[in-house]
């Protein structure tokens, strides 16, 4: 029996050809992409929120903190910058300095505990050893600027004022209205560069960069930099943090 070979040709891989396989690819791999993205958007969706964020992604954050508060040391000190390195003064982030205000009339309140409020001026913060230092104030949304900060230690402070509250595990500072509101790990505020400022670039601070006192914190980002503290407040539990109810990471090293 004879069998036949009937020869097939294929058509060519021309180049039209080729374009359309691999927009086809392309297509089916866009549209597995995109049925797998909604699926983690509506799973994301079912799961429970913590400060207004998927529980996910809080728990991102809090690993990342974890990493942070491993690697910190109260002996690494943030980078310093020559005179020269100075930059001019960025106004940014108003929360907390609205409505009328006279520097002069300012005060410290620290609450130490339940009914135990004691009244601070600047003049006795002057008092303290003048701490002048040039480090680099960075930006949450991604820019930075080098300032020369003048001021006293918070360490300092505490250990004058409020001596008691040393042992604390945290601190929260508030604007006098209450507006902005930041909490730190003690560990940080008692870090050496840790000011209590109340100069910038040589210059007593300007009523929209904090007048007359503004914490400078180089070890955090600048949303922990709080402007016209009103209030300082020591404390065991996490204090309330007004970006971190936002969203944001708390702990905001750097």
């Amino acid at each position: 029996m004879s069998v036949l070979h009937k020869e097939v040709r294929l058509s060519p891989r021309t180049p039209e050809r080729e374009l359309g396989i691999r927009t086809r690819r392309a297509f089916l791999t866009l549209g597995v992409g995109a049925v797998a993205g909604y699926g983690a958007w509506r799973w994301l969706q079912t799961r429970p929120q913590e400060g207004s964020i998927p529980e996910p992604f809080r728990g991102m954050l809090r690993f990342n903190e974890r990493l942070e508060r491993d690697f910190f040391s109260e002996h690494k000190l943030a980078r310093s910058f020559p005179a020269n390195r100075v930059q001019p003064i960025r106004t940014n982030g108003l929360l907390g300095l609205s409505g009328d205000f006279d520097p002069r009339q300012w005060q410290l309140n620290i609450n130490q505990g339940p009914g135990a409020v004691k009244a601070v001026t600047l003049d006795e913060i002057r008092t303290l050893p003048r701490i002048e230092q040039t480090t680099q104030l960075n930006c949450i949304e991604g820019w930075s600027v080098v300032i020369h900060w003048t001021g006293a230690r918070f360490s300092d402070f505490c250990a004058k004022f409020a001596p008691g509250a040393l042992q604390r595990r945290c601190v929260g500072m508030e604007t006098p209205g209450q507006e902005y509101y930041v909490g730190l790990d003690m560990r940080s505020a008692l870090q050496s560069q840790t000011l209590l400022c109340y100069e910038m670039n040589g210059a007593p601070l300007a009523i929209e960069n904090g007048a007359p006192l503004r914490l400078g914190i180089p070890t955090k980002y600048g949303i922990k930099n709080i402007k016209r503290i009103g209030t300082i407040t020591y404390t065991d539990q996490r204090p309330a943090d007004y970006w971190a109810e936002e969203g944001y990471d708390w702990y905001a090293g750097l």
